[in-house]
């Protein structure tokens, strides 16, 4: 049908209507019109296969969809199993770099600790420098200083020794003791 159209169409070019041939003819002009196409095709075909594009109009405006239980219900089961593996690899994912996080934290830990456990052994070390007692012999020597002689040293409470122990004795300053 269309290839008669286009035949039509071809031959009121030429300045003759469809009416004045006759239907035999008609046959005619339309193989040999059919036959030119064909070969201005294959010289412009450029693969194997020839392109054809056809439209076909589909009026699908007064179709009704029915609801199907069945597909429904597979639907719904394929969409909770689709959850389940996501979430699941949402959790795995989730866990896997967590476990990275820790494992950073952790070596930044170790690292700092480290640093700090330097750090204490110097202050331990400038502590015994500063604390020995050669070094503080020499500076009250550089001060002027001398060891105490025997009988400059009071204790306060000359009963006691360093080693016994003292009950402590309140008294409320004002009232004598002996009334």
């Amino acid at each position: 049908m269309a290839t008669q159209a286009i035949a039509a169409q071809g031959l009121m070019g030429m300045g003759r209507s469809t009416e004045q041939i006759a239907p035999r003819d008609q046959a005619e002009l339309v193989a040999e019109h059919n036959a030119r196409m064909l070969a201005v095709q294959r010289r412009a075909r450029r693969g194997p296969t020839p392109e054809a594009l056809f439209t076909k109009h589909i009026d699908n405006s007064r179709l009704q969809t029915m609801a199907d239980p069945a597909r429904s219900r597979e639907m719904r089961t394929f969409a909770c199993a689709m959850a389940v593996l996501l979430s699941l690899l949402l959790i795995y994912g989730w866990q896997h770099f967590s476990a990275i996080e820790y494992g950073y934290r952790i070596a930044t830990e170790r690292q700092q600790m480290q640093q700090l456990q330097e750090q204490n052994h110097e202050l331990r070390l400038a502590q015994a420098q500063l604390t020995s007692p050669e070094r503080i012999n020499a500076l009250a020597q550089q001060l002027g200083l001398a060891a105490p002689q025997p009988g400059q040293v009071v204790l306060p409470n000359a009963e006691t020794s360093g080693n016994t122990a003292v009950m402590a004795e309140a008294t409320v300053p004002g009232i004598p003791a002996n009334q």
